[in-house]
């Protein structure tokens, strides 16, 4: 092989990870074809999988930077700046995520962003097929069997192969029966509904519109009128700049919004056991009921309520963990179908893309010996994919609990004040994680360090005000180096 060829590649899946790694590899010369059991979404519309709506954050948008495609998709996007908080009693209250708009999240809807990545897969050259499931592999003799959904099947010469195609990987069970990949899946024991608060028409702001139910006295409360010039807010429900979230201990509803001025509402609740659960809900009346207790502000804004509930089955949630993502130099898994983790960072698109990202860039690198390159990827990546999938686990409980917890909005706002006062030695784990490119399992120690030291920082105290910051600031320059590269 000349030692500038492109090796011929075939990737599983044409979902979000699967374009993205097929859009860098054409871009750097590579021979890709793209396999995908679906139907083309460009033409039947987007069909099947979780369709809630994903966060965007700086992972994500750089891996995109990479393929030219960020500033595309961000004018699809609508910014987040924190989580609106929504009590059973009380006032919603935003809570940042980071300082300023410097530092947000976008919400993405899967369908839309996954055709833009098809259409821009073609554009670098990549060759796409639809409806042609994964049915069979040799890896011996680099050929897989597709399978059409009229019975038909055919054979292709795959070269690399590569899986991007999701939790349910069917590469990744054909490996699995070459070699032990040491798979585990740890189910969460809570299941999600996904419901929808609709668009609407609101008198403008600009005129002297009424506040909107469930927000409070003003229309859109944390923002003043200058940050939310240029929206059509008379389309928007809710704070259209939030990630809404009614934490109710065990479990909460959440809420993000789209272009289209409507939210998608996603219910997370345990699947079995005592009330409230899956379980016990058995139809759309018991499901309102309970709404009406626990989330009337959410129910009022949502007049297809028993519609969604009924048309939307329960979705399941899982932990997936792999000891092996590649079968020497044949093939590899990445995203979901290497690492699937629960939806609760807002980090599994993201830790995706850096996987294509990631894999592309060591191609590029190494067209000789795919097994070295495989095995390195693995080495990189795999210490990270298990970091997010702890941090996702946590982070659940944080969203459904902590937003409500004194001492965990006390840490949270010493955390902010050590940001400015210590600046280069002291990050929040979740601004970490979400607008730079830090590695996660060093966010995951570095968290573990500024978590102790904060502890110690507040233990007797039971406010802000009575902590003398500038000592506070002092001992965490002392006692953290610097934060690493890439903050």
């Amino acid at each position: 092989m000349n030692a500038n060829a492109r090796p011929r590649t075939t990737i599983i899946g044409a979902g979000l990870v699967g374009s993205l790694l097929a859009t860098l590899l054409a871009q750097r010369g590579f021979d890709v074809e793209v396999f995908e059991r679906r139907p083309d979404p460009r033409v039947h519309g987007f069909l099947g999988g979780r369709s809630i709506n994903l966060a965007l954050a700086e992972r994500g948008l750089n891996a995109l930077r990479k393929a030219g495609l960020a500033d595309a998709v961000l004018a699809q996007a609508v910014m987040m700046r924190g989580r609106m908080v929504h009590p059973l009693e009380g006032v919603a209250n935003l809570q940042r995520y980071g300082l300023d708009d410097s530092e947000v999240i976008r919400s993405v809807s899967r369908g839309n962003l996954n055709i833009l990545l098809l259409d821009a897969a073609e554009r670098a050259g990549a060759t796409l097929h639809f409806d042609a499931a994964l049915a069979d592999a040799d890896f011996s003799n680099a050929t897989i069997t597709l399978a059409g959904h009229d019975g038909t099947s055919r054979t292709h010469h795959c070269g690399l192969l590569l899986g991007c195609d999701g939790a349910g990987s069917a590469l990744r069970a054909a490996m699995a029966k070459a070699i032990d990949l040491g798979e585990r899946i740890e189910p969460l024991g809570h299941g999600y509904k996904e419901l929808e608060i609709p668009s609407i028409n609101l008198p403008s702001m600009a005129s002297g519109g009424s506040a909107i139910p469930g927000t409070g006295s003003r229309p859109f409360p944390g923002l003043d009128d200058a940050s939310v010039a240029g929206m059509t807010m008379e389309r928007f429900a809710l704070e259209p700049h939030a990630l809404h979230i009614w934490p109710r201990g065990h479990y909460m509803c959440i809420a993000l919004p789209n272009t289209e001025g409507n939210f998608t509402v996603t219910l997370f609740l345990p699947g079995e056991g005592a009330f409230p659960s899956f379980a016990t809900l058995p139809d759309a009346a018991a499901a309102r009921r309970f709404f009406e207790q626990q989330f009337p502000d959410a129910l009022a804004l949502m007049p297809t309520f028993d519609a969604d509930w009924n048309a939307h089955p329960v979705g399941q949630l899982a932990t997936l963990y792999l000891d092996h993502w590649h079968l020497g130099g044949r093939a590899a898994v990445l995203g979901d179908a290497a690492h699937a983790i629960v939806p609760f960072h807002g980090q599994g698109m993201n830790a995706g893309f850096e996987d294509a990202a990631e894999l592309a860039s060591l191609l590029d690198e190494d067209t000789q010996d795919s097994a070295a390159v495989f095995a390195e990827f693995e080495a990189r990546r795999k210490p990270n994919a298990d970091a997010i999938a702890a941090m996702s686990l946590a982070n659940y409980i944080e969203m459904r609990d902590g937003v409500a917890d004194p001492h965990y909005l006390l840490k949270r706002d010493l955390a902010a004040a050590l940001t400015k006062s210590a600046a280069g030695h002291f990050m929040s784990r979740y601004r970490m994680v979400s607008f730079t490119s830090i590695p996660y399992a060093t966010c995951v120690a570095r968290d573990r360090e500024q978590t102790a030291l904060m502890e110690s920082i507040l233990k007797d105290h039971t406010g802000l005000d009575d902590i003398d910051l500038a000592a506070a600031a002092k001992r965490v320059r002392q006692t953290l180096p610097p934060l690493p590269e890439g903050a």
